[in-house]
């Protein structure tokens, strides 16, 4: 029996793992075994374009060097695209989907006109430009085969969830070794891409699904997704899906500042293990050299 929370790793394989990755493995892999719980990997390779055998296989070396096992069978996102649309099916049944034709040019246009369109934590909102398009108009622009995604409405979507219970949207976050109770607030979001045309989920929808299938009750994560788990919270009040506890941790910066990302190219834990460094090494740079100790 399972006694402590299940908790995830969820990398891209679109490149070698960093400090930053390890710092996050490595206490979602502690939590699980101090406490008996279970510790599961997950590929978010939904973007074929990007992801490579080859990354994923430096994933399970990088883990396995760390002194780091998981339960199998692995879950790829790219083997469970039916999931998310089950998903999308729904929340279209639900009303709360719609089409939109718009380009990265057209929202950043609309956006410069004006000077007091909002910004969140991932840039301009979007302003709502195909929201509003009659059936008539979605159905021929649809029919002529224009290039889409599809959006969440979230103002109607916040509207049916309060029909079925008038709390408010919460989650449970631990924070300084606490428990606190925080609020769903949506403000600074938008109407959020859910599918592609080219990429049939987002990341949004995937790990949301995910999470459920696979029973996670402890995510653990970078505080760089906080504000996302907004978005995440609807979608489960919207598809009555499980709840987990979240645990947003620090992110590991560069000697400038920065956040560690592959994208500009963060030291590689492949190209440390060349220098010398190891697991051990590792875990005290991280501040980890014991077991992390939490309320879990």
């Amino acid at each position: 029996m399972t006694l402590g929370p299940t908790t995830r790793f969820a990398p891209s394989p679109n490149g070698r793992l960093h400090l930053g990755h390890a710092y996050s493995a490595l206490i979602n892999w502690d939590l699980a075994l101090k406490s008996g719980g279970k510790f599961l990997l997950r590929m978010e390779d939904i973007d074929s374009g990007r992801s490579r055998p080859e990354f994923e296989d430096g994933i399970f070396e990088d883990l396995k060097w760390l002194g780091i096992d998981w339960e199998e069978p692995v879950r790829r996102q790219s083997e469970h695209l039916d999931d998310y649309q089950r998903a999308l099916d729904r929340l279209s049944e639900l009303g709360v989907l719609y089409p939109c034709f718009c380009t990265r040019k057209d929202i950043l246009a609309e956006v410069g006109q004006s000077k007091s369109a909002p910004h969140g934590p991932f840039g301009a909102i979007y302003p709502g430009l195909c929201r509003n398009l009659t059936d008539a108009e979605r159905h021929q622009r649809l029919a002529g085969g224009d290039h889409h995604a599809i959006r969440l409405d979230v103002e109607k979507a916040l509207t049916i969830v309060a029909a079925k219970s008038p709390s408010p949207i919460t989650w449970q976050e631990n924070h300084n070794e606490a428990q606190v109770t925080l609020f769903c607030d949506l403000s600074p979001l938008g109407d959020v891409v859910l599918a592609r045309k080219d990429i049939p989920t987002s990341y949004h929808l995937a790990v949301t699904i995910d999470d459920h299938l696979q029973g996670i009750s402890l995510v653990v994560r970078g505080q760089d997704l906080f504000v996302a788990t907004n978005i995440h919270r609807l979608l489960q009040a919207l598809l009555n899906l499980d709840t987990p506890h979240y645990w947003h941790h620090k992110l590991i910066e560069g000697p400038t500042g920065e956040k560690l990302s592959k994208r500009k190219h963060a030291p590689t834990l492949q190209s440390l293990r060349a220098d010398g460094v190891t697991p051990e090494d590792v875990r005290q740079m991280l501040g980890l050299d014991s077991l992390y100790a939490t309320t879990y």
